[in-house]
């Protein structure tokens, strides 16, 4: 038998005092709950927005893709391609939210500067290709920003919903109990003890 749920003040004591905390760790586990939640849903709204552009983004560039293959030849058009230098200036850093780290994602463009080939043997195509790429690599940096943010925020939303509802729905309900039977043990012995006395006194 658990000595803590023995009906003396000292239990009593002990018990309310963690009933009192287990409820203030539930509205704050409630409120972080909330938080995330809003969070997680503008981040939503965000990322459907960025998905939508890369989408259209997608098919104006595969189209002037297309456009400068034909004007060109698909086998220039790729052999400029390589010219086009590999993305690595992207730099990660985070923000807490609520105590959930948030990715920060930024790079420094750097096709989107000076020409990256001669205007005498491209056409006007290809430079919209190159444009809408950029753009589109500019949205996906985006887009995994805030899918990774909101994948860590869900993660997270369900840890706090599963620690709330333990709290809830186990640990106070048990505390919450376990006080009113110890309320009800010691309210019973005073009156014992009353009666006791009273009966004694009457005696002498």
């Amino acid at each position: 038998m658990d000595p803590n749920t023995f009906p003396t003040k000292g239990n009593l004591m002990l018990a309310q005092n963690t009933l009192r905390m287990s409820k203030q760790g539930y509205e704050l586990l409630d409120k972080k709950r909330n938080v995330l939640i809003r969070e997680i849903m503008e981040l939503n709204d965000k990322a459907k927005e960025v998905q939508a552009s890369i989408d259209r983004v997608f098919t104006e560039a595969y189209r002037a893709l297309q456009k400068a293959n034909i004007k060109m030849g698909i086998t220039n058009v790729e052999g400029l391609s390589y010219g086009v230098p590999h993305e690595n200036s992207v730099a990660i850093r985070t923000r807490s939210v609520m105590g959930v780290e948030i990715p920060l994602v930024s790079y420094e463009n750097t096709t989107g500067g000076a020409p990256l080939f001669g205007m005498g043997q491209t056409t006007s195509d290809l430079d919209v290709a190159l444009h809408k790429f950029n753009h589109v690599k500019d949205l996906i940096v985006q887009l995994s920003m805030l899918e990774n943010a909101a994948y860590r925020l869900a993660i997270s939303i369900k840890k706090t919903q599963k620690r709330a509802n333990a709290l809830k729905n186990v640990t106070i309900p048990r505390y919450a109990a376990l006080v009113k039977s110890i309320q009800e043990t010691l309210e019973e012995r005073e009156r014992d003890e009353f009666t006791r006395l009273k009966v004694i006194k009457s005696k002498r």
